[in-house]
């Protein structure tokens, strides 16, 4: 899978999760090590702007 497929299905995969803080925070923690630096970046902005208080605690610790 490509690195812009890979960020895509992510946001896929934590909207759907999105009902569970601590399912969110898993999957969040897990795609932030697979992505590269530059689509962490993208992820983590994308997920401030759309899940702030989900995803705070894990990007903000």
């Amino acid at each position: 899978m490509s690195k812009r497929k890979m960020l895509v299905y992510t946001k896929r995969i934590l909207r759907r999760v999105s009902f569970d803080a601590k399912l969110f925070q898993k999957e969040l923690k897990k795609a932030l090590h697979l992505l590269s630096e530059s689509e962490a970046r993208l992820l983590k902005r994308w997920v401030l702007t759309h899940f702030y208080q989900l995803g705070a605690p894990v990007l903000i610790a």
